[in-house]
């Protein structure tokens, strides 16, 4: 950041939040090139094309846990800066696979997948760590929108793509993703660090020129002091971290929230659809998947529309609530088809597009915002980077796991038994946020941080009492 020159806040929490996009546009464009793809190379084999699918989310597994350890040592600005360079490097080489390269074309993927993990680690930590805690929540679901209008864009130009030959048409739809992320390079190279960063690194002249851009004058300095008070604490506590103190001490208790959270929005098999609709319609309908390329637009439209509604909701609802409401009704969309195709109630092969429908709807405006907000809100300072990369993580796990797995197991029994084993896994996802996961809602960082010390220090007291008995 060079010079004194304002920022506008609506610059920052744009590109701020735009990497979500490119987190979104890959998510997204293999719905449509996979078909292409299929024919292009003969492919038939279920496992290799779980592969082929998955094999981003498999990198963004350890792209995620990296980029939060080094986005404490680099900062949060320049490692973005470094995975939208490794995205636009890996969406170009994708383009350029030899034919029939299937090992070739995983092993970019997995690359490239380096840094879809970081965005969704970076992102979300960045934007919390800028928001005032009475927006935080509709400023960091400003990262869902990003995520949603990606994979929109990305199902409009597989769609635009699909009137060319197979081996130019997915080549195309992988290489295009490199254009966002171009976009983002050029925009981040003027965003300012976090100043909670500047502040634990002793930046404080820094700290305070952002918080100029993005606070009130009479809140800066009460800000300051806040973060100035925490950081030395954590400064302190932070020279004896490691990966076991995640969960150790009190940091224990919102780790496993945070966590737990985000491995439950994947293993939910929200991205089974998102990945293979086109291919799931084939199976109902009997149509060619290529044929089916306007069915992924219409979910994407659902998506940034529930996205849309979350950005207007996120700040009167707590987050607990949202995430038992949308969890209860995606656990019943997802068993419903399965209940109806047991009890031969369902004579049309197209309603379990229906009820995944209904699914991405309300998965679109609780889950899928709201485990990014939690994310860059619920953890420590002392911990943030390593918590939220461990957090990222378990996401990807459970990306990856769905995107290997959904072929293979739809292959072996029917669809809508595969979606009630993803209803179930709902169910229980409602119930961990019920017993394991704080209302995060309005509350400071420091705030919440101190929450989860008094949850550990009555542990401690439960436990003396016991002992005592």
């Amino acid at each position: 950041m060079k010079g004194n020159k304002k920022i506008s806040s609506g610059y920052i929490y744009f590109f701020g939040s735009f990497g979500g996009i490119l987190f979104g546009y890959d998510i997204g464009v293999m719905t449509g090139a996979l078909p292409f793809l299929e024919t292009d190379w003969s492919l038939t084999n279920a496992t290799l094309i779980g592969w082929i699918t998955s094999a981003v989310m498999f990198g963004a597994i350890f792209g995620g846990a990296l980029s939060g350890q080094l986005s404490d040592k680099l900062g949060r600005r320049k490692m973005i800066l470094i995975s939208a360079l490794i995205f636009a490097l890996g969406s170009l080489l994708s383009a350029v696979v030899p034919n029939f390269g299937e090992y070739y074309l995983i092993g970019v993927r997995i690359f490239l997948g380096l840094a879809v993990g970081a965005a969704s680690a970076l992102v979300p930590a960045y934007m919390s760590e800028m928001s005032p805690a009475r927006l935080r929540g509709r400023l960091t679901g400003i990262n869902q929108t990003m995520i949603v209008s990606g994979m929109l864009i990305s199902y409009v130009v597989d769609f635009l793509l699909k009137g060319l030959p197979e081996a130019f048409a997915w080549r195309l739809m992988l290489g295009s993703a490199a254009i966002p992320a171009i976009i983002l390079f050029a925009g981040v190279l003027r965003l300012p660090e976090s100043p909670r960063f500047l502040i634990k690194n002793g930046q404080l002249d820094a700290a305070r020129t952002v918080l100029s851009y993005i606070r009130p004058a009479d809140e800066i300095e009460p800000e300051m002091a806040t973060i100035q008070s925490t950081a030395k604490t954590e400064s302190a506590a932070a020279k004896n971290t490691s990966w076991s103190t995640l969960l150790s001490g009190k940091y224990r208790y919102l780790v496993i929230a945070g966590v737990g959270v985000a491995a439950f929005q994947q293993f939910q098999g929200a991205n089974a659809i998102f990945y293979y609709i086109p291919l799931i319609v084939e199976q109902a309908t009997g149509s060619a998947a290529s044929n089916a390329l306007m069915w992924p637009i219409i979910q994407g439209i659902i998506l940034v529309i529930g996205s849309l509604v979350f950005l207007w909701i996120a700040d009167k609802f707590n987050r607990r609530t949202l995430l038992i409401l949308g969890g209860a009704v995606m656990g019943l969309s997802f068993l419903l088809p399965a209940f109806l195709n047991v009890t031969h109630l369902n004579s049309n092969p197209m309603l379990i597009v229906v009820f995944l429908s209904i699914y991405v709807a309300f998965y679109a405006f609780t889950w899928a915002p709201l485990t990014w907000v939690l994310i860059g809100e619920i953890f420590p300072l002392a911990v943030r980077g390593r918590a939220s990369g461990v957090a990222s993580s378990f996401n990807w796990i459970g990306s990856f796991a769905v995107g290997l797995l959904f072929p293979v197991m739809t292959a072996a029994m029917s669809q809508e038994a595969v979606f009630a084993i993803f209803g179930i896994i709902c169910l229980l996802g409602v119930a961990f946020v019920r017993f394991c996961v704080p209302e995060t809602k309005g509350r400071t960082l420091e705030e919440i941080e101190q929450q989860g010390t008094r949850v550990k220090s009555t542990e401690s007291l439960e436990a003396s009492s016991d002992y005592t008995e």
